[in-house]
């Protein structure tokens, strides 16, 4: 088999293929296969995942995407990336198709401070699949699919550690197992077997269960001790120091004595199977006697233990008669220290509902500073606005006693000042001169119309301060004025 690589160039040799060559590097580029669309951002969906070293918020999770038209023309989109994608130095509009030729600059994101160039830009190209083909960025299933196959190639390392590890504890077990074992069986002869039937003959049952019981700690101990230690433990702790130090004594005495038997009898064991091996047809007196001084260990060993187990059980009861009396001054020191504790609690509630109260009182007066200072400014404000209101009517007074034409009643549009210093609208004095060529209030003759800005300029900004009808009912009057005038 050959290398897939060179299947697939060899596979499309000759083939020209559309890609995005990376600006100023030979390697990263984004080949355009046809018929497929191609996405790229930093997500985990796209065709190419681009991740920033730099600033990792530059390309976002879908930034864009490229696909074929109905034509065959490539083209790219802006899919409402956060910092765009640029045209040739023109950023495109976010969800529009931009078609893209041969040669266009294509810029991905924008260039950080004191750089010229954005990180990923790009030029569209037509080039040979041998010349594009080593330059080409992996996909990102591609990448997802080699990162998945090292996470396995780790995992199966790992479990074979495991495995190796695992498997050396249980020799290291087996061979415990063995070492406990060898203590508490008989000396193991070469032949085949005769000797492992023999200590079912010769033992006591209870030996056995003793011996059992001795193999898996590697030190012959029977279990009553265990339980004793633990109680004299707890014992220590409750009664006096000098009886309990004293019963410790006395315990580690009895229990030197009888793994002293223990032994005693162990060594006897060995010593009858090793007699019984070697002369199984001879000395018989010999081996009755050896038996009989084991017959009596283990008589020893068992009173031993009686008297043992009878020490434990008046442990036990002195223990619990200790225990309840400690239960009992607990539960009294517990109830003096439970009324402290309220007596304490008491009078820290008192004290903060001094402190509260003191505060009260400092915030009543505060609340009180206030509502003076909010009734003064009211005031202050009422007065402001009685100020306000006077001068409002004082200013329509004005507008209405002295900038108001004497012809329609309504404020001057475009006003003329006649030689007599008498002021009108332009429309209305125009129309009055057409039956009368005197002044309408002081009946003068007119012989001079001038047009007074002052007085145009002083009626618009009064007008922009009055209600919006005012305002509708002049613009509605200008209009037909002109109007009128130009019919």
């Amino acid at each position: 088999m050959g290398d897939p690589d060179s299947l697939v160039t060899e596979g499309r040799a000759g083939d020209r293929s559309w890609c995005l060559r990376r600006v100023g590097m030979n390697a990263e580029w984004l080949l355009l296969e046809d018929g497929n669309e191609v996405t790229v951002g930093r997500g985990f969906g796209v065709t190419y995942q681009l991740v920033s070293k730099i600033c990792p918020l530059m390309i976002s999770r879908n930034h864009c995407i490229l696909k074929q038209n109905a034509e065959g023309q490539w083209t790219i989109m802006d899919n409402k990336s956060l910092n765009g994608v640029w045209l040739n130095r023109e950023r495109l509009e976010p969800l529009k198709v931009y078609s893209i030729h041969n040669g266009d600059h294509i810029q991905l994101g924008v260039p950080l401070e004191n750089k010229e160039n954005a990180e990923y830009e790009y030029e569209v190209t037509e080039e040979d699949w041998e010349r594009i083909y080593p330059c080409l960025s992996p996909k990102s299933d591609q990448m997802m699919e080699k990162n998945k196959g090292l996470r396995t190639k780790r995992k199966f390392s790992l479990n074979e550690l495991e495995g190796s590890g695992a498997e050396g504890p249980s020799n290291l077990k087996s061979k415990i197992s063995k070492v406990s074992c060898e203590p508490g069986q008989p000396v193991k002869s070469h032949g085949k077997g005769e000797v492992a039937s023999q200590p079912s003959e010769y033992f006591d049952p209870k030996l056995t269960s003793l011996q059992l019981s001795g193999k898996t700690t590697g030190a012959h101990v029977y279990p009553g001790p265990a339980k004793v230690v633990e109680l004299h433990y707890k014992k220590q702790k409750a009664s006096n120091p000098l009886a309990s130090q004293s019963s410790l004594e006395l315990f580690k005495v009895k229990m030197s004595r009888i793994l002293k038997l223990k032994t005693q009898m162990q060594e006897k064991q060995v010593a009858v199977l090793n007699v019984k091996k070697q002369t199984q047809k001879g000395n018989s007196k010999k081996i009755v006697k050896m038996e009989q001084e084991l017959q009596d260990l283990q008589s020893q060993l068992c009173a031993e233990q009686a008297q043992q187990q009878a020490r434990v059980e008046q442990l036990e009861k002195t223990f619990q008669e200790e225990q309840q009396h400690l239960q009992g001054l607990e539960k009294e020191q517990g109830e003096e220290d439970l009324k402290q504790q309220l007596a304490q609690a008491l009078q820290e509630h008192r004290a903060l509902m001094e402190e509260l109260n003191r505060n009260k009182k400092d915030f009543e007066a505060i609340i009180q500073a206030k509502n003076k200072e909010l009734e003064q400014t009211k005031e202050e404000k009422e007065k402001v606005q009685a100020q306000k209101e006077e001068v409002l009517s004082h200013v329509n007074d004005v507008l209405e006693n002295e900038l108001q034409c004497i012809i329609c009643s309504e404020y001057f549009i475009e006003a003329v000042t006649l030689n007599c210093a008498h002021s009108f609208c332009s429309y209305c004095i125009s129309e009055w001169m057409k039956r009368k060529i005197e002044c309408p209030i002081c009946r003068k003759d007119i012989k001079s119309k001038t047009h007074s800005l002052v007085l145009d300029n002083c009626i618009n900004k009064m007008v922009d301060n009055l209600s919006s009808e005012v305002k509708e009912r002049r613009i509605v009057l200008i209009r037909e004025r002109k109007a009128k005038r130009l019919s």
